[in-house]
C-alpha cells in the first residue's frame, strides 16, 4: 500500500504527518489513541459505534454505517435505522487493532451508544448534556452541572461529570439492568425539569434555542439509541481537545483546554479517572420516572411548535 508509513498491531498507518485540524496532526490523533487505548476501550466495547471523521478537503461527517472497504475483522453489528428505514451496520470498536484502524481513517470522535449491542433497549446510562450559550460560557456550564448534581441528590441518585471536549458538560448516571429505555427517557426529562426548577435563571430545558434565553440548555434528549462522546474521545476542534471525566469538587477550577491530546496521557497513564468517580448502577426511583412520564419529550414538543409558529407567522402576513 503506497503511503504506508508505519504498522501498528496488524494495521498500516499512512499519511500520519498530513494536518487534521489547527495545531494537530494525524500522527497526534493517532498517537494519542494508542496511548490511551486501555482507557477509552471499556468506553467503546460492545456498544454500537458512531464515529466522526474529517477527511482532507471534506466536510466533516457522522459515520454510522461501516464503508464497504472496512476490514472482515471488525466486529460490526446490524441495527435497524426506524428513521431511514434500513439495517445499519455499526462497528463494535472491542480492541486495539479497531481503534487504529479508526485512528487511520481519520475518525476524530467517537460516539457509542448508551446501550451495549445485546440490550438495546437497556440503556446503561442517562445523560444530561449541559450547552450553554455561545461565548465564553463553560463556567455557566458548570454551574448548570451542579444543579443536576443537586437534582440528583435530592432524588436519592448520584453521578460523575465529565467535559464535553467542547464548551459544555457531561452528567452521567449509572442505572441497574430492569430500567428500560422508556423508563430512562422519562427520568432524565424529571432530572432535567428539577434541575431547571432549581435556579430557572440559569438552567432551560427549553428546546427551542431562542426560548432559552442566554441560559444553560440542560439537554434529556440523550435517551434510547442516542449517542453522547465517550470519556477519553478527542473533538474536532483546533488543538484536539479531549472529552475528560472530572471530580465534582474540581470541576469549577477546570476548562475544557485543560484536557487535550497532549495533556490527557499523562493524567491517566496511573490511574482511571472515569472509572475511579463512575458511582454503580442505582435503581430508578419510581417517582421520578413518574414525573417525567407527564412531561412532553421536548423533540416532539419542539417540533409541534414549530409548525405552531410557522402558521402565526403566515396568518400574520
Amino acid at each position: 500500500m503506497s503511503g504506508v508509513e508505519e504498522t501498528r498491531d496488524g494495521v498500516s498507518l499512512t499519511n500520519l504527518d498530513q494536518p487534521l485540524v489547527e495545531g494537530a496532526s494525524k500522527r497526534d490523533l493517532v498517537d494519542y489513541l494508542d496511548r490511551v487505548s486501555d482507557r477509552i476501550l471499556p468506553q467503546l466495547r460492545d456498544r454500537p459505534l458512531s464515529v466522526i471523521r474529517s477527511l482532507r478537503g471534506q466536510a466533516p461527517f457522522m459515520q454510522k454505517n461501516l464503508p464497504k472497504y472496512t476490514p472482515e475483522w471488525v466486529r460490526r453489528v446490524p441495527v435497524w435505522a426506524e428513521a431511514s428505514q434500513r439495517e445499519v451496520s455499526y462497528a463494535l470498536c472491542d480492541d486495539r487493532r479497531t481503534l487504529l484502524w479508526f485512528a487511520n481513517q481519520r475518525a476524530v470522535e467517537y460516539h457509542p451508544t448508551l446501550a451495549r449491542a445485546d440490550h438495546l433497549d437497556r440503556p446503561t446510562h442517562l445523560v444530561l448534556d449541559l450547552d450553554p450559550p455561545e461565548g465564553d460560557s463553560f463556567p455557566a456550564a458548570v454551574a448548570a452541572a451542579l444543579l443536576v448534581r443537586q437534582a440528583l441528590g435530592d432524588s436519592g441518585l448520584a453521578g460523575v461529570a465529565k467535559t464535553s471536549g467542547a464548551k459544555g458538560v457531561h452528567v452521567f448516571v449509572p442505572v441497574t439492568p430492569d430500567a428500560d429505555a422508556e423508563q430512562m427517557a422519562a427520568a432524565t426529562r424529571a432530572l432535567a425539569a428539577r434541575a431547571e426548577r432549581l435556579d430557572p435563571a440559569l438552567a432551560t430545558t427549553a428546546f427551542i434555542r431562542e426560548d432559552r434565553g442566554g441560559r444553560v440548555f440542560v439537554d434529556s434528549t440523550r435517551a434510547g439509541g442516542a449517542t453522547v462522546v465517550a470519556a477519553y474521545s478527542p473533538r474536532l476542534r483546533p488543538g484536539l481537545p479531549v472529552s475528560f471525566p472530572v471530580d465534582w469538587a474540581d470541576l469549577p477550577d477546570v476548562t475544557p483546554a485543560d484536557f487535550t491530546v497532549r495533556t490527557v496521557p499523562a493524567l491517566v497513564a496511573e490511574r482511571d479517572p472515569w472509572l475511579d468517580l463512575t458511582p454503580p448502577p442505582q435503581p430508578l426511583p419510581p417517582d421520578l420516572v413518574e414525573e417525567g412520564r407527564t412531561i412532553p419529550i421536548a423533540r416532539v414538543q419542539a417540533m409541534h411548535e414549530g409548525k405552531r409558529r410557522a402558521r402565526a407567522r403566515r396568518q400574520a402576513g
